[in-house]
């Protein structure tokens, strides 16, 4: 590549670097800030995972003109943020339905209660083995 793509690529690199470095931070003072469960979970998951993109996309193309060491590779990099893409939801998931069935989510903010339903249905009936996933 010429020294002026690499240039432009260095900039580029370094904007979204520093944008993913932004959604990082942003993402833990709203960890630090909102009062209940779920708005945390919110900041903890959405801004983190696309901050921590943004900062592997700086990094691939930082890399990606000297690629030919071979010790770190932009494929590692796309492995990293897929994972990321992949375990954050569940996580996010799990983090809520032991936050449910324990108390700590204020019921007044849910609108929409599913889980509820599905509890109380399997309380009434124990002996019923429909729904074994909870």
């Amino acid at each position: 590549m010429s020294e002026q793509v690499v240039h432009v690529l260095d900039w580029i690199a370094i904007l979204c670097i520093l944008a993913g470095a932004l959604l990082s931070f942003i993402a833990g003072v709203g960890l630090v800030r909102f009062p209940d469960l779920l708005s945390r979970m919110h900041a903890a998951a959405k801004p983190q995972v696309l901050g921590l993109l943004l900062v592997l996309v700086g990094i691939g193309l930082r890399i990606a003109p000297q690629e030919d060491t071979g010790v770190f590779s932009v494929g590692t990099l796309i492995l990293v943020g897929l994972f990321q893409v992949v375990t954050v939801p569940v996580a996010g998931h799990i983090a809520a339905r032991v936050g449910y069935r324990t108390g700590r989510i204020r019921r007044d903010l849910v609108t929409t209660d599913e889980l509820s339903e599905r509890l109380d249905a399997r309380h009434r009936a124990p002996d019923t083995t429909e729904d074994t996933v909870s």
